[in-house]
């Protein structure tokens, strides 16, 4: 299953949970608030919960409190290890509970934490924000879920305050998974941003004005990924850009060049490396595709 709601008046009002009141956990409790659902706020520093509670959300005394007070617990801390250590001093609260854990962390993270939470009786749901807080229950924001996929039905509907829904699949490690694939996309996309900018600027070339320019290239070039992932699926690395050999004997000039402005080359030397792996391996008529074979380690 594979599909994408958004919130909907409509909904009937549920009881929701939610741990963690930072940027992101607050904009969270404030749509569900927003969407008519009874929220009840739990943070270390209760002093974050004023302005939710302001605004009708019930305060928690302690995460045991919190977790007690509705059947959907919603965490949204600062790290999977926040998360670990605030689970195991509550174990006995968190039967026939349904956790869906929104905190950033690794596809490892969410099956081992699936796997305990399963032992304490619980559901677990994982899931992989794509928005900033400011977007949450907007048009363009979504979550990747998976995990339980029963209780990620039951909690949908809920769930869909939050903007889009993904379904990604019953291995609880699949929602981080995606979550992370789309960021390196993007901090990828970034360092090449930040590398261009910083080149241009050694001449004294304003980098707001470059952006003009930087910004539609980008985004002519992101046309050719649908091509680059069809030939990795097929295993079939044709091309008809440009072969690794071309841009093997073409990288160095990108090396020079940024040492020559004064630039540090370390954020482009490892693709050099991989170039040079990839031809000594035979595979000079290649395309790019053929790069994230050789990045496969197991």
């Amino acid at each position: 299953m594979s599909e994408t709601t958004h919130a909907m008046s409509t909904s009937p009002s549920a009881q929701v949970s939610v741990l963690g009141l930072g940027m992101m956990g607050s904009a969270l409790a404030g749509a569900f608030l927003d969407a008519g659902h009874r929220v009840t706020v739990w943070n270390r520093s209760p002093a974050k919960a004023g302005p939710l509670v302001a605004r009708g959300a019930v305060p928690a005394g302690s995460a045991a409190e919190a977790v007690a007070a509705s059947p959907l617990v919603v965490l949204c801390l600062l790290s999977n290890d926040n998360v670990d250590e605030l689970l195991a001093a509550l174990p006995e609260e968190l039967a026939g509970k349904t956790l869906v854990n929104l905190t950033n962390g690794t596809p490892t993270q969410a099956r081992t934490l699936s796997a305990w939470a399963v032992k304490q009786g619980a559901q677990y749901v994982d899931g992989g924000i794509m928005a900033v807080p400011q977007m949450i229950a907007g048009p363009d924001a979504y979550v990747f879920y998976s995990g339980d996929e029963a209780a990620y039905e039951t909690h949908r509907a809920t769930l869909a305050a939050l903007g889009g829904t993904k379904w990604t699949g019953s291995d609880p490690g699949l929602a981080a998974l995606h979550d992370l694939g789309l960021l390196t996309g993007m901090y990828g996309m970034f360092v090449g941003v930040i590398q261009a900018l910083a080149l241009v600027r050694t001449e004294n070339i304003s980098a707001e004005a470059y952006s003009e320019l930087l910004v539609p290239w980008v985004t002519a070039m992101l046309g050719i990924v649908p091509g680059i992932a069809r030939d990795l699926d097929s295993g079939q690395h044709v091309t008809d850009v440009s072969s690794l050999a071309v841009n093997q004997a073409a990288f160095p000039n990108f090396l020079t060049t940024f040492r020559d402005q004064g630039v540090s080359t370390e954020l482009f030397e490892p693709f050099q490396v991989i170039l040079d792996r990839a031809i000594a391996a035979g595979h000079a008529g290649d395309g790019l595709s053929r790069l994230a074979d050789l990045l496969t380690v197991r």
